[in-house]
């Protein structure tokens, strides 16, 4: 794949995100939405950041498995059951995408959601990516 980062001067800075991706290759993986379930499907992690990191490493398992790579993601989307509490934890969830993600972030937004599939899960990502 490859993947132009746009961020136009025009729109305020972005931080863990891009404003639009660009991205060309052969084939398209859409991801489905990932909380910090286990491998026998419990919800695991008590805090935001726990859980975050969890359901990022699922959304990747997920997405290695199909043949990408994160910096084949295009899109990705945060549902967060307290978007207060993932403002307040944004710069160590910032450190948990790089250190698992890498910096090539992805067209991305966070929103917030009354109550996820599983009770206990604060956080979920889905997304999708482009293959070369």
């Amino acid at each position: 794949m490859t993947a132009e980062r746009v961020n136009p001067p025009g729109l305020s800075p972005p931080t863990g995100f891009s404003h639009a991706v660009v991205a060309s290759g052969s084939r398209v993986v859409f991801l489905a939405g990932q909380t910090s379930l286990d491998a026998d499907g419990k919800v695991v992690g008590e805090t935001l950041p726990e859980q975050f990191e969890r359901a990022l490493t699922n959304l990747l398992t997920a997405l290695r498995a199909a043949g990408g790579a994160p910096s084949d993601l295009a899109r990705v989307t945060v549902y967060a059951t307290d978007v207060a509490d993932y403002r307040v934890h944004a710069p160590e969830l910032g450190r948990v995408w790089r250190r698992l993600a890498g910096r090539d972030y992805p067209a991305m937004a966070v929103i917030g959601a009354a109550r996820l599939w599983d009770e206990q899960a604060l956080v979920e990502l889905d997304g999708f990516a482009v293959l070369p």
